[in-house]
């Protein structure tokens, strides 16, 4: 099974293998958890040249990286500076992947699912009104596929395009692209969530009901019934980290 590691750019490499990987990787994620704060010089680049052992260009060229994500901001004379959290590229998949290992659990269930319950109702509400026949099409296509997965990693793809796939639906390019960086952190959340015995035969009547409503162009039916999946996801997460169950 993937790890959250392949879904982020800058995963773990082997040593050597990629020194600008590791001086994003690891400069991402001391900004990310909290160890370099928003206001902090990055150390000073003789420090960074002699702990990586690269040239000015390479080092140079991660620092680059960083400032493309919103994590920092290069000034003349003064260095690279950690910016505020709230510039952060937050959807940005490497920040997001950092920010999912430094959270706590439980409050990265609770993040991810005030996001689902804010924007995958509107979404599916969005779409029984603008989809096409081909996208509704895609995805009941996605729909078989999570019905015919026997396993968590058989599932992972057909479920996680269910949930793409209507965004995409609702013909609005910035909604699409935000259903589509979510994607990594639902990952995540079907994975936890599956750990509860029979979770996947549960959800898919759930899922079943949203295909519906949405070949109904029902609207408010689709809305519901996002909701009541959302509410079911939400409460077996709640019993999973109440049972300290942990991820492999």
């Amino acid at each position: 099974m993937k790890s959250r590691a392949d879904h982020s750019t800058y995963k773990l490499k082997p040593e050597g293998k990629s020194m600008h990987g590791r001086i994003v990787r690891e400069l991402g994620q001391s900004i990310v958890s909290g160890a370099l704060m928003p206001g902090d010089r990055l150390p000073a680049e003789a420090v960074l040249l002699e702990k990586y052992e690269v040239s000015r260009p390479v080092l140079r060229e991660a620092v680059r990286v960083l400032v493309a994500k919103g994590l920092v901001v290069s000034k003349q004379r003064a260095g690279a500076i950690v910016r505020p959290r709230n510039e952060w590229h937050l959807l940005d998949p490497d920040v997001l992947y950092w920010l999912i290992q430094a959270k706590p659990q439980r409050e990265f269930v609770q993040t991810l699912m005030e996001v689902r319950r804010i924007f995958e109702p509107a979404a599916a509400a969005l779409a029984a009104k603008a989809a096409s026949e081909e996208q509704l099409r895609s995805i009941a296509t996605a729909y078989a596929g999570m019905e015919a997965a026997a396993t968590t990693e058989e599932l992972l793809e057909p479920d996680l395009a269910f949930h793409r796939r209507i965004a995409e639906a609702t013909g609005n390019d910035l909604l699409a692209y935000i259903g589509n960086m979510l994607s990594l952190a639902l990952r995540e959340s079907i994975v936890l969530s599956s750990q509860l015995p029979d979770t996947h035969a549960l959800s898919l009547p759930r899922h079943k009901a949203i295909l519906t409503a949405l070949r109904n162009r029902d609207p408010l039916g689709a809305r519901q019934a996002t909701l009541v999946q959302l509410e079911e996801t939400g409460d077996d997460l709640s019993t999973i980290l109440s049972s300290a169950v942990q991820l492999a």
